[in-house]
C-alpha cells in the first residue's frame, strides 16, 4: 500500500516538472520576443517557443540544484523528504505576463531535531542555487549579443537608432523595468562590456540574464530571516531563538509596513474609498494572524502601522513601488509564521557554520532587490497618447496598457 503511493506521488511530481518545463519555455519565449502564445497580431512560432529553453534551462537549473541541497542535506541527516514538487503556472490565457511557474518546494515529513541540522538544511539550498546562479549570470553577461540586437524585438525603434533609449520611453504611457541589486551592478559594471548592456526596460529579452535575475530574486525570498524560511533557518542557527525572534519580528513588521504601503487607500473619500479601507483593515489583520494572538494588541498594531504608511505615502512618493512583497508578507504572517520553532536539541554551532551563516547573510543582501519589478507611468504621454497602437506586441507594455486603464 505505501509502495503504490509513493509510485502515485513519484508520478504526479515527474509530470509536474515536464509540464513546468513547458511552461517556462514558453513564458521565456513570450519575454524574449514580445509575442503570445494566444494573443495579439503576431504569435510565437514554433521556432520562437523552443527558444524559450535558454530560459527554462538555466531558470529550473538554479531552482532544482536548490531544492536538491535541501533534500541531499536532509537525507544526510536522515530526516524524511520528499522529492521537489515542481508548481507550474503559465498565465498565457490571461493578458498578463508569467514565468511559468510558482516555484518548488520539498516536504519535510521527519522531525529536525537540533539547531544544527534545522540551520544545515535551511542553508544549502540558497547557497547551492546562488552558485549556480553565479554561472549562469557570468555566461549571460560575457555572451552579451550585439546592441542592435533589441532592434530584431522591437523594429519600431530602428527609425531613432542606438540612442533610441533617449526617444522611446518618452512616447509610451508606461513602462515595464526589472530593477537593479547589488550583484547585478558589479555585473554590468566589471563583468560585461558596457556597450552591450541592456537598459532596464529591456533586460527581459536576454534569457540568460533574465533566468539569473529571478533566481536571485528567489533566492533572496528565501533568505528572509523570518520564520521557517531559508533565512529563518539561518537567524536561528546563529543567534539561538530569543534573539531570532526579535530579528523576525523586527523584520516581519518593516516588511508589512513597506509593502503595504502601496495598497493604502488615496482615492477621494466616497464608496470606493471606505470598501478599499475594509479590504485593507481585513489584509492587516489577517497578515499579523501568527504575530499577535490577542485580538485588541493586534488591531492597535494595526493602527499603528496604517499611521505609519499614511505618513509615508504624504512624505515618500514612490514607497508604492515595493508593493510586490505583499502577497509575500501575507503568506508569512497567514501561513508559514514569523517565529522559529525551538529544537529540541539547541546547542550553538560551530565557528565553520557562523561563518557560512554570515556568509548566507550577505548572499540576501548582495540578491535582494528593493524594488524588483515597477511599472513607471508617464503622464505626458498619457495625455498625448491616449492609446498605444496594437503593432506593440511586448508583454509587460501590454499589461501595463491594461493596468492604467483600470488606473
Amino acid at each position: 500500500m505505501e509502495e503504490n503511493k509513493s509510485r502515485r506521488q513519484l508520478t504526479i511530481q515527474i509530470i509536474l516538472f515536464l509540464v513546468t518545463i513547458v511552461t517556462t519555455t514558453i513564458a521565456g519565449a513570450e519575454w524574449m520576443f514580445g509575442k503570445w502564445l494566444f494573443y495579439g497580431e503576431q504569435y510565437l512560432t514554433s521556432s520562437e517557443i523552443l527558444a524559450g529553453l535558454y530560459f527554462s534551462i538555466p531558470f529550473l537549473g538554479i531552482l532544482t540544484v536548490h531544492e536538491f541541497g535541501h533534500f541531499i542535506t536532509a537525507r544526510y541527516y536522515k530526516v524524511e523528504v520528499t522529492l521537489p514538487f515542481y508548481l507550474p503556472l503559465w498565465l498565457g490565457f490571461l493578458p498578463g505576463p508569467s514565468i511559468g511557474t510558482a516555484g518548488a518546494f520539498i516536504r519535510i515529513k521527519g522531525l529536525i531535531q537540533s539547531r544544527k541540522e534545522f540551520f544545515d538544511i535551511g542553508i544549502a539550498g540558497p547557497l547551492a542555487g546562488f552558485v549556480v546562479a553565479l554561472f549562469v549570470l557570468t555566461y549571460g553577461f560575457t555572451n552579451l549579443p550585439d546592441a542592435d540586437y533589441i532592434f530584431n524585438i522591437h523594429p519600431e525603434y530602428q527609425e531613432y537608432g542606438m540612442n533610441y533609449e533617449e526617444y522611446v520611453y518618452d512616447q509610451t504611457e508606461a513602462n515595464f523595468a526589472t530593477g537593479d541589486n547589488l550583484l547585478f551592478l558589479f555585473f554590468k559594471k566589471y563583468v560585461a562590456d558596457p556597450e552591450k548592456v541592456p537598459n532596464n526596460y529591456e533586460m527581459y529579452h536576454y534569457p540568460w540574464i533574465f533566468a539569473g535575475y529571478l533566481a536571485l530574486f528567489f533566492t533572496a525570498l528565501n533568505l528572509i530571516p523570518i520564520g521557517q524560511l531559508d533565512g529563518g533557518h539561518v537567524i536561528y542557527g546563529l543567534f539561538g531563538y530569543k534573539k531570532s525572534r526579535i530579528i523576525a519580528r523586527g523584520l516581519f513588521l518593516i516588511l508589512v509596513t513597506v509593502s503595504g504601503i502601496g495598497l493604502i487607500p488615496v482615492e477621494p473619500i466616497d464608496f470606493d474609498f471606505f470598501i478599499n479601507i475594509i479590504f485593507y483593515l481585513l489584509f492587516l489583520y489577517l497578515a499579523f494572524h501568527h504575530f499577535e494572538k490577542n485580538l485588541r494588541k493586534r488591531l492597535l498594531l494595526i493602527i499603528w502601522v496604517m499611521i505609519i504608511q499614511i505618513s509615508a505615502v504624504n512624505l515618500l512618493p514612490g514607497m508604492e513601488d515595493y508593493s510586490i512583497y505583499v502577497l509575500f508578507a501575507f503568506m508569512i504572517g497567514r501561513f508559514l509564521g514569523v517565529d522559529h520553532p525551538k529544537a529540541m536539541i539547541d546547542k550553538p554551532l560551530d565557528l565553520k557554520r557562523k561563518i557560512l551563516g554570515w556568509i548566507a547573510l550577505g548572499v540576501f543582501i548582495i540578491s535582494f532587490t528593493p524594488r524588483p519589478f515597477y511599472f513607471e507611468l508617464n503622464e505626458k504621454a498619457r495625455i498625448e497618447k491616449p492609446g498605444l497602437k496594437e503593432k506593440d506586441h511586448d508583454p509587460s507594455k501590454i499589461i501595463a496598457r491594461r493596468m492604467i486603464e483600470i488606473y
